[in-house]
């Protein structure tokens, strides 16, 4: 079952996935049982990939780092509930702030994105509506965003709806108590996996390709992770039937989906199908062909354009806290989400390809013409922990190997390493502060060497899915 990166990986036969994975990091046999099991009736496109820092988080119906892509239909419990929890990349224009300037910027992150959060209501109902209509475009024009970073974010941070009915159609489609819901809060870091760091560019490995993305040595940059707020996690329940949720969000949709699938069904073969697709538990399949498959996509968008703006709306706000704490402005460099279901070309056909927890790697020949990224291809994000280097890559050439694929991260081969005592203390004794929200100061924490994270890499470099740009080193983490 295993399928080492040395001659290129392929679709094994037994288990028909392809496999990116390294003797010394293989992939787990149980959980490539699990993704064959959940994919085996899928209308497959391509064998489904798995990626480095495969592993299971139990909120979820699949493992992480995994793409699948299906022809006529999509399977929204192939990816996150939550579409679009994503991570973006901006420089700073000044040198490594002092301590107490690190200490005022995490006290206003801190004060502005409590956890838990307020009970507030920040946008209208008419506000929640234009944003997840129109993406990114709405919070640009919210927060006095500069086109230019719109211009960074991967498509530019909208998915058009208008061939599945629109503005008008999201009105009438998007319950009331959903859209209530969501004006109570727009950007945020939160807890769990999300993360603000602020790093400095330790090593540029491709100079060229870093000067194309405004990268230099030892800049200051800030990177985080965050979801894509709360109406993707509602649509998310609403149109499949999630193993893990909080008591609020199955508390309404006990109500809601009911009210939203089976009440409003045209006919008894109808209420079969919406039962069969929103209300039992795997992975099941809705056919894309007819009014059902526009209602579904259109729901799949707007969770998807949502989360582009709430990621953005964070985005004005860290920028204004680096501007008050670091007397510094921000730019954008790479915006892109890591749980999404896309319409791309597969084997030159059209296919809806579901990437969960892993990012998209379009080559520059799929960029061309693009104001930021025509030369260089779309940027990744492969973030190691907050002890550890993380590293700006961009796409290799095999990408098409992966479905145009990269994981998210590489945590769980640092953590294996780590555990196994294949990895140890960093070197040089550097270390990372560490902010929470549980506790008013932040406490000092070590960093690890590099082992684990450059075994990850190398496993994408090797079968030649990217090419990593630079590495950055954390010196102060929220998490």
């Amino acid at each position: 079952m295993h399928v080492d990166i040395i001659g290129g990986p392929a679709a094994d036969p037994r288990t028909g996935l392809t496999v990116f994975d390294s003797t010394e990091a293989p992939a787990d046999l149980a959980l490539l049982e699990r993704v064959r099991r959940g994919t085996e009736t899928a209308d497959l496109a391509a064998p489904p990939v798995v990626l480095p820092d495969f592993c299971h988080k139990g909120k979820s119906e699949m493992p992480s780092s995994i793409a699948v892509a299906t022809r006529g239909a999509i399977r929204p419990a192939l990816t996150d509930a939550a579409l679009n929890c994503g991570m973006a990349l901006a420089v700073l224009d000044v040198p490594r702030p002092s301590e107490a300037a690190v200490e005022e910027f995490y006290r206003r992150v801190r004060q502005r994105y409590p956890e838990p959060p307020r009970w507030k209501a920040e946008l209208s109902r008419a506000e929640v509506l234009r944003a997840a209509v129109e993406g990114a475009g709405f919070a640009a024009e919210r927060f006095g965003i500069d086109p230019a970073d719109v211009e960074h974010i991967e498509e530019f941070g909208h998915l058009p709806v208008e061939e599945y009915g629109g503005a008008a159609r999201a009105r009438r489609e998007l319950p009331w108590l959903c859209v209530q819901l969501a004006r109570l809060r727009f950007g945020g870091i939160g807890p769990s996996t999300h993360f603000l760091e602020l790093q400095e560019v330790e090593e540029v490995l491709e100079p060229d390709t870093a000067a194309r993305l405004g990268i230099r040595q030892g800049q200051v940059t800030l990177q985080y992770h965050n979801g894509g707020g709360v109406l993707t996690g509602q649509l998310g329940e609403l149109y499949a039937r999630r193993q893990a949720a909080s008591r609020l969000l199955r508390t309404e949709m006990a109500v809601q989906k009911p009210l939203t699938h089976l009440l409003r069904a045209g006919g008894p073969a109808e209420l079969r199908r919406r039962y069969a697709a929103y209300f039992r538990h795997g992975c099941p399949s809705v056919p894309v062909e007819g009014d059902e498959g526009r209602r579904v996509l259109l729901a799949q968008r707007l969770a998807m354009n949502y989360g582009f703006a709430y990621r953005l709306a964070t985005y004005a706000s860290l920028r204004a806290f680096a501007r008050l704490a670091f007397g510094a402005s921000l730019r954008l460099v790479v915006d892109s989400p890591h749980n999404s279901i896309y319409e791309e070309v597969v084997d030159g056909r059209p296919a809806f390809v579901h990437r969960h927890n892993a990012a998209r790697a379009w080559t520059p020949e799929m960029m061309a013409g693009h104001p930021a990224f025509a030369q260089t291809g779309q940027p990744l994000l492969v973030p190691g922990t907050n002890r550890t280097s993380s590293f700006l890559c961009v796409p290799a050439p095999q990408a098409h190997r992966s479905l145009y694929t990269a994981c998210h991260g590489t945590g769980s081969i640092i953590g294996a390493f780590a555990r196994s005592g294949r990895s140890g203390p960093d070197p040089l004794r550097r270390s990372t502060v560490r902010f929470t929200y549980d506790r008013a100061a932040p406490r000092v924490v070590p960093q690890l060497d590099d082992v684990g994270v450059d075994a990850a890499v190398a496993i994408l470099t090797g079968s030649g899915l990217v090419r990593p740009v630079a590495r950055l080193r954390p010196f102060a983490v929220l998490s």
